[in-house]
């Protein structure tokens, strides 16, 4: 009986967890649904909460070094104090509303290197371990956000990578504690001087924050004292913008030439 109890305590034979989402596929600000599946073990369980949580890989600067951490940056609660039976099984349905700011996974069906995310469940499980579930999901870009990279596609950059990291942009009404960077070779003819050009979005209900950043080989290129470019639209402005026409000035300036695109 001792023996048994242990092995309750670390979870073997308790209930298990299964997250089915309705579709794995989302963009930042809908919402994503699904089943959270429960399995009674081979002994009764009470489960305080059923938990769900948003989380990414963000790279983290400390001092001289530098290091990854999964952030969770988003939670609902699905259902507090059940009771499982042995080889009961309880499906509770969920909502759960992606904030705005999620990074963006995919682009133009084309997974971003560099990204992970993952919707991860958690079971308050009186007495025992968590068992958990972590799956999966892809954010693809909003119109406003595509038609943005669309640009970038037309004047010839070239995708690298892309991550998180934490901290904030000054400037912008940031509200999580990290912030995506896609990063993008710039076309040939910058690339004896500019190593990469960074764009990150802020996005909120109305607007739509495009963050640029110039780099050169051995350091910032730095035009004017300053390296980054802000622009500011609704998401209906952003889809009516011409951004290759402002990527090619703001390149331009940047780099101190004129006509390289003309």
């Amino acid at each position: 009986m001792v023996f048994k109890r242990m092995l309750r305590a670390f979870g073997v034979g308790g209930p298990t967890v299964d997250t089915v989402l309705t579709n794995p596929n989302v963009r930042p600000g809908e919402v994503l649904t699904g089943e959270v599946r429960i399995a009674g073990g081979d002994h009764a369980a009470d489960i305080d909460e059923v938990k769900l949580s948003l989380v990414t890989r963000v790279e983290v600067e400390s001092g001289d070094n530098e290091y990854n951490r999964n952030v969770e940056f988003a939670r609902v609660s699905v259902a507090h104090r059940i009771g499982v039976g042995p080889g009961q099984r309880i499906a509770l349905p969920f909502q759960f509303p992606v904030p705005l700011e999620t990074p963006l996974t995919v682009v133009h069906g084309q997974h971003l290197h560099g990204m992970t995310m993952g919707l991860r469940t958690e079971l308050e499980v009186r007495g025992a371990v968590d068992p958990g579930d972590l799956d999966p999901f892809a954010v693809h870009p909003l119109p406003s956000q595509e038609h943005v990279l669309n640009a970038f596609g037309a004047l010839g950059f070239r995708f690298t990578r892309a991550d998180s990291e934490q901290g904030r942009i000054h400037g912008v009404p940031q509200q999580l504690p990290f912030y995506q960077e896609i990063e993008f070779l710039p076309p040939p003819q910058f690339l004896n001087r500019i190593s990469q050009v960074e764009l990150t979005f802020v996005t909120d209900p109305h607007h739509l924050y495009v963050v640029l950043e110039a780099d050169r080989r051995g350091g910032l290129l730095r035009a004017g004292g300053d390296t980054f470019g802000h622009f500011h639209v609704t998401h209906d402005q952003a889809q009516r913008t011409d951004w290759s026409g402002v990527l090619h000035q703001w390149m331009d300036q940047v780099a101190g030439r004129r006509g390289l695109f003309g």
